[in-house]
């Protein structure tokens, strides 16, 4: 994985972080986590987009952070298990999958650094 794929899948680790903050935060530090995962999300979702498409470097993300956002509420916060949305997950992950392969590198790598 190139450091640019890398980025994207930061980002969205931050993405699932600062939704569940949204939801969940009550006081001064929970929102200070939640605004700094923010801020740390689309920095890097800036860089990313900087190097390759960006429609392709957004799909990834929203499909990321969507997945890990939906099975964070399963996991840590009860949230019904059904197969259904499990299903629906698969196919999401399997159309961003899909759009990582295509995406070609735009030789830029190690530009930023």
């Amino acid at each position: 994985m190139n450091s640019n794929w890398m980025k994207v899948f930061i980002a969205a680790i931050f993405e699932v972080a600062w939704v569940i903050g949204l939801k969940h935060a009550d006081g001064f530090l929970e929102w200070a986590g939640t605004v700094l995962a923010i801020a740390v999300s689309f920095y890097f979702l800036i860089l990313a987009g900087r190097n390759m498409p960006v429609g392709t470097v957004y799909a990834v993300f929203v499909g990321l952070g969507t997945a890990g956002t939906v099975l964070s509420d399963i996991v840590l916060f009860g949230e019904p298990f059904r197969a259904e949305k499990i299903l629906l997950i698969a196919i999401l992950l399997a159309g961003v999958i899909g759009l990582k392969l295509v995406t070609g590198d735009s030789g830029k790598e190690g530009a930023e650094s």
